[in-house]
């Protein structure tokens, strides 16, 4: 029996794992690095143990140092969550000879489906169909872009130790192969250890399903039928359900039949999980999906399949560990409705889905008819140490439609204010009639484009106001502690003669600049000069939690106003709109023009690539890569010229807003 769990992670996957493991009576201990010392995965568990500082390599990822936190709270057991060290055949290794029961696969198992090319081989020989690429062990590159040329454009190369999308870049031709291809090793080298990379077929119309797999230590193996990880973007998974649609039932016999074989040909134990590649252009056929990794451990969208089949995947996961037989067979799993996951990340897609950074200062979440999976809190700080994942929402209905209904209202009572999030394009998602209808494949977020992620234009005049109001501290709950209010403070806006006038400078997202004029008096009315008129509004009520009821017309509406150093966000019914303070610069356009000659880095990171002094360059080229929360950001020229300085060196950390290089002035 475990009577103490380790849990090897951080983040929302190990507050997942500790509800289930203390709900079965377990004591929880935690790890955390330097930047997690206040996460709510520590304060969540019965003990925690740091384990070094802020960066994977020195902390989550120093195996000696968990194990040792393991022998330090009499541990009996560890979970390693998913990432960081979940497939790590050594450290499993390692915590079984240290008389620790690892809540995962058998080492051996871990090894032989860890590097996707030998994985291939196994698969091939097993008769799992796989998709037709270059498998082998030699890694020259020339070698790998002959072959590329063999396989015919575009390939797919892909880190042989990777997952996540990292070390994974589409090539359309054969001119940019080399340079994606050392794009791609630098990744995976500095994700897995692992610069190997294989090159495969890239499939047309690709719709990503996987099939969840189970076995216990004495032979029995269930699939827990499939999910449809779809909707991608940069090759990370955005939003993914279960059943995938337009699943027939022969093909779902097929597929599960396939991942059990897969499971069986490397003697799997506990949750795992089979990933396929369908090529559905021509509809969804039991002989077009293809074999492309199993991973070997749980997965960030494991709550789908829960609500579909009503399992506790960490249940089971600790019920196997111990050595029980898995307490269901094949025909015991059952499917009911349909679940959908939606993943909230830190990130700005206006930016290119570039990692946002910086404190959460609104973040709630609805209630009911939704399962919120978090690891943070209002007030915490997203770093940019790890993953960017805010939280993920899950659903579940009686059918898909009800369950994307479900989604979208979910969404549209989520509020986040702080870092940019991909909030907005996850509710555009939940709405695209191409979703709604099924017709999915891995290309449609990247077609969509700015439909999906250009910022909203704030029209309505409610949002302007009260943005306005924000701006001018208007919407400041008034203090009540002892039961009667300052008079100063009942004052606010008090002026001996006449009413005072008073400017809101504002931008919104679209970066479009708003002068508001408002005219205020001893009251809670406010004349607000808006661009379709002046307006009347009248303030009824403001909370300390930052709601606010207003008036105009006769109409009382309420919404909620969160303001940050940076600016101010309105969340209006279902949509947010986000308003920075406008700072008139001194200079005027000079610093503007001179602002595009600079390379800035535009979050804190690592330098992994920057050109040289004096080389020249066009516009559209590479001139610096930032490694931040696990993925490469490629800065690009944004015209031709030539390099004039360069700030930085190779492996530099630099932070938010730093100068990377200059380019030369431009001779008219």
């Amino acid at each position: 029996m475990i009577g103490t769990l380790l849990v090897a992670n951080r983040g929302e996957i190990a507050c997942r794992v500790m509800r289930t493991a203390k709900r079965m009576g377990m004591r929880c201990v935690a790890v955390f690095s330097d930047a997690d010392r206040d996460a709510l995965h520590v304060a969540l568990a019965d003990e925690a143990v740091r384990i070094g500082p802020a960066p994977a390599a020195e902390s989550y990822l120093d195996g000696a140092a968990i194990l040792n936190a393991a022998r330090r709270t009499g541990a009996e057991a560890i979970h390693p969550g998913y990432g960081f060290l979940s497939e790590n055949a050594d450290f499993a290794q390692a915590a079984e000879a240290a008389g620790l029961i690892f809540v995962g696969p058998r080492p051996d198992s871990i090894r032989a489906m860890g590097l996707k090319d030998a994985a291939k081989r196994l698969m091939e020989a097993a008769g799992v169909p796989v998709v037709p690429g270059f498998h082998g062990e030699e890694d020259d590159p020339a070698r790998l872009a002959r072959e590329a040329e063999r396989i015919g454009y575009p390939v797919l190369i892909k880190a042989r130790a990777g997952g996540g999308g990292k070390g994974m870049r589409r090539v359309k031709r054969a001119a940019d192969f080399a340079d994606a291809l050392a794009s791609a090793r630098r990744e995976a080298l500095a994700a897995f250890g692992d610069a190997h990379c294989l090159v495969e077929r890239y499939v047309a119309a690709p719709r990503h399903v996987e099939v969840q797999v189970f076995g216990d230590a004495h032979g029995n193996l269930v699939h827990l039928f499939e999910r449809d990880c779809s909707l991608q973007r940069r090759h990370q998974k955005v939003i993914e359900e279960a059943p995938a649609p337009g699943m027939t039932a022969e093909l779902r016999a097929v597929m599960g039949e396939a991942a059990v074989r897969a499971a069986r040909a490397v003697n799997y134990r506990g949750a795992g999980t089979v990933e396929f590649i369908l090529d559905a252009s021509e509809g969804l056929r039991p002989d077009r999906f293809f074999f492309m990794e199993m991973n070997t451990r749980l997965q960030v969208e494991h709550p789908v399949t829960e609500l579909v089949t009503g399992l506790d995947l960490v249940e089971l996961q600790l019920r196997v560990a111990m050595g029980e037989h898995l307490p269901i067979g094949q025909d015991d799993v059952r499917l009911s409705g349909h679940a959908v996951e939606a993943r909230l990340y830190a990130e700005d897609p206006a930016a290119g889905f570039l990692p946002s950074t910086g404190r959460l200062s609104t973040l709630r979440f609805p209630e009911g008819n939704v399962r919120v999976e978090t690891g943070v809190r209002e007030g915490d700080r997203v770093t940019p140490h790890y993953d960017p994942m805010i939280a993920k929402l899950v659903v579940h209905g009686a059918t898909r439609a009800e369950a994307f209904r479900r989604l979208r209202a979910a969404l549209a009572e989520t509020r986040i204010a702080g870092p940019a999030t991909n909030l907005g394009v996850l509710a555009r998602l939940a709405a695209d009639p191409d979703v709604l209808s099924g017709m999915l494949d891995t290309g449609l977020i990247e077609r969509r484009g700015e439909a999906l992620t250009a910022p909203a234009r704030v029209e309505a005049d409610e949002v302007l106001a009260l943005a306005a109001l924000a701006c001018l501290g208007h919407l400041e709950p008034v203090p009540d502690a002892i039961g009667w209010r300052d008079p100063f403070d009942a004052l606010r806006s008090f002026r001996a003669w006449g009413r005072a006038r008073q400017v809101a400078l504002l931008q919104d997202e679209t970066g479009e600049r708003r002068e508001v004029v408002v005219h205020t008096d001893e009251t809670d009315d406010f004349d607000v000069a808006l661009p379709d008129g002046s307006a009347c509004f009248g303030i009824c009520r403001r909370e300390a939690d930052g709601r606010v009821v207003f008036e105009r017309d006769g109409r009382r509406r309420s919404a909620l106003v969160a303001r940050d150093a940076d600016g101010i966000t309105i969340f209006l019914g279902s949509e947010a709109h986000r308003f920075t303070f406008w700072r008139e610069a001194a200079s005027g356009d000079t610093v503007a023009a001179a602002a595009s000659d600079r390379i800035v880095a535009p979050m804190p990171g690592l330098v992994r690539l920057v050109a040289e002094s004096g080389a020249a360059v066009a516009k559209g080229d590479v001139l610096a890569v930032l490694e931040a929360m696990k993925m490469e950001h490629a800065l690009r020229s944004p015209r031709d010229g030539r390099v004039a300085t360069v700030s930085v060196s190779l492996g530099d950390a630099v932070e938010s807003g730093a100068v990377l290089l200059t380019l030369a002035e431009e001779v008219p």
